[in-house]
Parts: C-alpha cells; sequence; structure tokens
C-alpha cells in the first residue's frame, strides 16, 4: 500500500485529495471521547482497489478508518 499524510488545509486536485481536506476540515470530532482535533491529520493509504484514511485520537487513541472502494 502507498502511504500519505494530508497535511494541508485546502481543496485539493483531485478526488482523492478533496475527500481528504474534507475529512481534515470537518471530521475532527472523536466519537468516542469528544476530543476535538483542530490539527486532525489524516494518513491516506491507497493500494489501486481501494484508498484508506485513518485517524487516531491524540486523546484516548481510537483509530478511525474511512474507506472508499475503487471500482475498475
Amino acid at each position: 500500500m502507498v502511504s500519505v499524510v494530508m497535511t494541508r488545509r485546502g481543496t485539493g486536485s483531485t478526488p482523492i485529495d478533496r475527500l481528504g481536506s474534507h475529512y481534515e476540515n470537518v471530521d475532527v470530532t472523536c466519537p468516542d471521547c469528544g476530543y476535538v482535533d483542530e490539527d486532525a491529520n489524516w494518513t491516506v493509504k491507497g493500494n489501486g482497489k481501494r484508498v484508506d484514511y485513518q485517524h487516531l485520537c491524540p486523546s484516548c487513541g481510537q483509530n478511525r478508518i474511512r474507506t472508499l472502494a475503487l471500482d475498475r
């Protein structure tokens, strides 16, 4: 799998960048502990068949993963 860390807060130039930006700007509250991570950096991993966006809560350690399946 290829791994990329999303670190900018923009709209992005590809659909994958734009979805990552969405998570970083909107999905910042941990559903388990309620911590609001203003820096919510999501790690992006892909293998050509799917793209996984992953965020680890700095407060409680909850690992959240959002998966996008790619059709070919």
